[in-house]
């Protein structure tokens, strides 16, 4: 046993003194731009060292490939990825970080924010709950240009009438100063047919919307893949 942990470094050294350094993902990035490297070089880059047998390159394409691209990889929490085989949790916490700037860039100055225009564009948007294995409610909350500010979780589990408390959802969106919301939930079953709960969920925060004066315009009900029904367009909730 002692004979073989000496053994593989140098053979390891020694495979990597035969690589042109050129090709390794932060020289391609030094000399070429971030833009020109494969999402695998640059996830190979945040995670920097690999495992014994596998180098970085290796286990990045192996990251994307068992968790469906780099969607199904950012949307994995952080207690998944410390399962994930070569995933530490520092590894963990520095993806799931890297992950988070990304988002945080789509609502970083007001004149590069996303602008919504129908309820296809707040569904693509928001088009990673059709992934998720739990019921979640998010608020979409929009500027007088209907640019995104943010699009926080207000809720997550079963959703009906009791459980929503409609000065918790609209909490975020009074302190941010919105003129208006969307709201958004998923159904995991992939099928995004509204409930009777959804038609009353959504009448009652309609209602409150409009005390707040902060007007609700739409609730989104999002299913598997690009599967959304609009409540707003079918009549339902909105008076």
């Amino acid at each position: 046993m002692g004979l073989a942990a000496d053994v593989i470094p140098a053979h390891t050294e020694y495979l990597l003194a035969r690589v042109d350094k050129s090709d390794l993902p932060r020289e391609r990035l030094r000399r070429l731009g971030a833009a020109t490297l494969k999402t695998e070089e640059l996830i190979a880059i945040v995670l920097r060292t690999g495992t014994r047998g596998e180098n970085v390159l290796r286990l990045a394409e192996r990251l994307l490939g068992d968790h469906g691209g780099l969607g199904g990889l950012a949307r994995l929490s952080l207690a998944e990825l410390t399962r994930v085989r070569g995933i530490g949790q520092a590894k963990a916490i520095e993806l799931q970080a890297a992950f988070e700037l990304g988002r945080r860039l789509q609502f970083a100055t007001p004149d590069e924010r996303r602008v919504i225009h129908s309820a296809a564009d707040a569904a693509t948007l928001l088009s990673d709950m059709g992934y998720l294995e739990q019921e979640v409610m998010r608020t979409v909350l929009l500027d007088t240009k209907n640019r995104v500010v943010a699009t926080p979780t207000v809720y997550s589990g079963s959703l009906h009438t009791t459980v929503v408390r409609v000065t918790e959802l609209f909490r975020e969106a009074v302190r941010q100063n919105c003129a208006s919301i969307i709201i958004a939930h998923n159904h995991p079953s992939g099928d995004p047919t509204p409930s009777p709960e959804d038609v009353a969920v959504t009448r009652e925060i309609v209602k409150a919307g409009k005390i707040l004066d902060i007007e609700v315009l739409d609730h989104l009900v999002i299913g598997a893949g690009l599967k959304f029904v609009s409540l707003k367009e079918r009549g339902l909730g909105f008076d």
